[in-house]
């Protein structure tokens, strides 16, 4: 199993630095506008702020938007900070979960919830109006993945760049570093990469990389099923 590991290594390797396999590369974000913003107060001199990645749904609209604020703001590690806080919490609390997940609950009560978890905590400005404007809008059951996708441009922002690796078995360290190596020499200076490992049995073998919004799937069981669909396709006997 080891040995699978260590043969995709240089594959992926050849993958990220050339390209020869672009077959494998999938986009998984596009270009989105979102404007809202949700700072109680403006500027007096309106600061340029761009989100470092276009992101796009339901999520990605919400994050992007939350980043513009606190970058304007000057508060991004703090709003940040108090996301993950609200997110554990409601982890730790079935009941204070299923209330953002309830759809029967109504909007004054959710937008009140909010308020009050936010000034016990003490949280910013920012972080407050935000959440009162998600349970307004009745989305605070989608606040795990914004959260998830604010994390992923907040790490933009401070030159860190996260990669998801799936592997059968759990990355030995030696090949954990080689593909932190192969990944950094593809970023270059000024970028950190951040490794995720993941473990999946059902791949059989081999990688699959995810990063920079784009996929790098070298596993057995795609390459299986790209065999299986090439040896579906009829012949051309009447081929010279």
């Amino acid at each position: 199993m080891a040995r699978r590991l260590r043969s995709a290594l240089p594959l992926l390797r050849r993958t990220l630095t050339t390209d020869a396999q672009k077959a494998f590369v999938y986009p998984t974000f596009a270009n989105a506008e979102f404007s809202r913003n949700y700072s109680t107060t403006s500027p007096v001199k309106e600061q340029k702020v761009k989100v470092p990645f276009a992101m796009y749904g339901v999520s990605g609209n919400y994050a992007s938007a939350l980043y513009l604020a606190a970058v304007k703001a000057n508060v991004l590690d703090k709003v940040e900070s108090e996301l993950l806080v609200l997110i554990e919490a409601s982890k730790k609390s079935p009941k204070f979960s299923q209330f953002m997940k309830d759809l029967s609950v109504t909007a004054d009560i959710r937008v009140k919830a909010m308020h009050d978890i936010g000034s016990q905590a003490k949280f910013d400005n920012i972080t407050k109006n935000f959440l009162a404007v998600v349970a307004e809008s009745g989305r605070l059951g989608h606040i795990e993945r914004i959260a998830q996708r604010f994390s992923e441009l907040t790490m933009a922002h401070r030159g860190e760049v996260k990669a998801t690796v799936t592997s059968v078995i759990d990355l030995p360290p030696e090949e954990e570093k080689e593909l932190k190596e192969t990944l950094q020499d593809i970023l270059g200076q000024g970028k950190t990469v951040k490794l995720e490992k993941k473990v999946d049995p059902s791949i059989l073998g081999g990688l699959v990389v995810e990063f920079q919004q784009k996929v790098f799937d070298m596993s057995i069981k795609t390459r299986a099923l790209q065999m299986e669909r090439f040896l579906r396709q009829p012949i051309n006997l009447d081929a010279p």
